[in-house]
């Protein structure tokens, strides 16, 4: 099974190569249950990606020349841990189509097929929303199927850390936490809450922070779990920086940033 789930991956990645979206796999970054982060080169000119992907919003594309850039690949035949939880799925459906959604309840091929896809796309989209609001995350730069090409964040030599691998300071550590606060209170005046936000999915690199993975990701106007959710991502994020002797009120700090967004004062 996890040959065959390896041989997918790369079978997608060299679709990509194929259409000219990357140039080369240089190996894998990150390794999940439900994706694998590669690094990858690029030379993305402008008109090169094909109108079958979808691109980064204007004014975000790479410059002319080879670049690095990280291709996250989703395994299709992985039940994710999110798709079937109506936590997370609330206020989505409304934007499906009605043989759609009723594939997606039944669970026929085309179903999860059709699921699969739209997780990937709504983690995409996500992206597009967060960057253009100015939150910390990768800039997104094409899309398909089942892989979301993005910024690569990380040096020649080695890629970003994860944030509960990175060793702080005390000042640091304080002005990293305000940083993500400041970024999670940012996404939520774009109308997005994380869901699943810890210091494993937030990348620190050379003092700068960015929040990765976000198919789970819930727009606050549609969702009524919501809150809950907004305050389990700051309490993952304040329950890690209380090892620096950061104290933070993670229920005051959740519910003054909600009662903001619920008079529309981000």
């Amino acid at each position: 099974m996890g040959q065959n789930k390896d041989n997918e991956q790369m079978a997608a990645l060299g679709a990509l190569i194929d259409h000219g979206v990357i140039d080369e796999v240089l190996g894998a970054v990150k390794s999940g249950k439900e994706a694998t982060v590669y690094c990858c080169t690029a030379t993305l000119a402008e008109g090169q990606i094909p109108g079958d992907l979808q691109t980064m919003a204007e004014g975000h594309r790479l410059a002319s020349g080879e670049t690095l850039v990280a291709a996250k690949v989703y395994r299709s035949t992985q039940v994710r841990q999110f798709s079937n939880a109506a936590s997370y799925n609330e206020g989505r459906l409304r934007e499906r189509q009605r043989r759609e959604t009723r594939a997606m309840e039944n669970k026929s091929r085309f179903g999860k097929r059709a699921s699969f896809s739209k997780w990937v796309a709504d983690e995409y989209e996500t992206l597009q929303v967060l960057h253009t609001a100015g939150v910390a995350v990768p800039r997104p730069i094409a899309q398909s199927e089942s892989i979301i090409v993005m910024e690569y964040i990380g040096g020649d030599d080695r890629p970003a850390l994860v944030l509960n691998n990175a060793h702080l300071d005390q000042e640091e550590a304080r002005r990293v936490f305000e940083l993500l606060m400041l970024n999670i209170e940012r996404a939520l005046a774009a109308d997005r809450i994380h869901g699943d936000l810890s210091p494993f999915n937030v990348l620190y690199h050379e003092g700068d922070v960015r929040m990765i993975d976000f198919p789970q990701a819930v727009d606050p106007r549609f969702n009524s779990q919501a809150l809950p959710l907004l305050e389990r991502d700051i309490a993952n994020i304040c329950r890690h920086f209380a090892r620096y002797g950061i104290e933070a009120d993670q229920y005051q700090l959740a519910h003054r940033l909600w009662a903001r967004f619920l008079r529309s004062d981000l």
